[in-house]
């Protein structure tokens, strides 16, 4: 079996390498030189030329050169695991059986823009790790593979996408396998069930101080590095905050969102939130007294 493997992310090169270590005829990749884009952006080549792997760099998946490139490697299969550009039609019908995507969430639930943060930042209690069979539409193909994946409490970006990852790896082996063998089941997903997730902006990053602990506190932990970072207004400026934790408000009932109630360090405060005390153990280094208000 012929695969032609897309990708340029942290999950791109832990599923290519797995792949690469457990035999599977890898014949070609299509990756990028850079990306301001991706924040786990990863080059692939490296991992190519290691392995003796034809590859080729595109800044569109679609474009004359990745086509050539594909249709010159006479794939039965294209993986692509992570690259945010949807698949257009010439290229889907290049592989002989067809692409496989990846997207880490409970297909049909959960379609569309990041995934791992907006499972974050709503608190959810589970996610997916979703192999499927690509088409023109974001995420919306027969699946092929699915994981269901619990989310702690405890969990943030990073953690979460470790959890991910390693269901993952294990999931593109077998599933791989089952490939091979003409034995991998397709459950076609109904078009009408679920939800897409839109796209973030820097609006949808902010601490705002009226919003719950809880609310605050999935808001750091999602967008944590390698992620750009939740973030608060104060004067003018805008402060990064990197992780959190919540503090019970006992006899503070009365005291208004955003006070700042003690200072430890430049990186290091407590501020009233609506309900309960928000620890900020890291942030951007930032001038506070006890008292200010955020």
């Amino acid at each position: 079996m012929r695969i032609l493997f897309i990708g340029c992310v942290k999950s791109s090169a832990v599923l290519l390498e797995e792949l690469l270590n457990r035999g599977f005829d890898v014949v070609g990749v299509i990756t990028k030189s850079e990306s301001s884009f991706n924040s786990d952006y990863v080059n692939l080549s490296d991992i190519c030329r290691r392995k003796n792997l034809e590859y080729i760099y595109v800044n569109n998946v679609n474009d004359q050169n990745s086509l050539d490139f594909a249709r010159k490697l006479h794939p039965d299969y294209i993986y692509c695991f992570g690259w945010s550009e949807l698949i257009k039609r010439e290229l889907l019908s290049i592989p002989k059986k067809g692409i496989i995507g990846f997207h880490p969430a409970e297909l049909p639930n959960n379609r569309g823009r990041h995934p791992t943060i907006w499972a974050l930042v709503l608190g959810l209690k589970q996610t997916a790790s979703s192999f499927f069979i690509m088409d023109e539409y974001a995420d919306r193909g027969a699946i092929i593979s699915q994981e269901l994946i619990e989310i702690s409490y405890d969990d943030d970006a990073n953690s979460l996408y470790d959890k991910i990852l390693s269901v993952a790896k294990k999931q593109v082996v077998d599933f791989s396998t089952k490939l091979e063998n003409g034995t991998c089941p397709q459950l076609p997903q109904d078009v009408n069930a679920g939800n897409s997730w839109r796209k973030r902006g820097m609006k949808d990053g902010e601490i705002d101080w009226r919003m719950s602990s809880y609310a605050i506190y999935n808001l750091v932990r999602a967008l944590t590095k390698p992620y750009v970072g939740a973030h608060f207004s104060y004067g003018d400026k805008h402060y990064k905050v990197w992780k959190v934790e919540e503090v019970a408000a006992d006899n503070l009932s009365n005291i208004e969102p955003g006070k700042v109630l003690d200072v430890i360090s430049d990186t290091e405060y407590y501020v009233k939130a609506y309900d309960n005390i928000v620890h900020v153990m890291s942030s951007d280094p930032i001038k506070l007294q006890s008292g200010d208000y955020l």
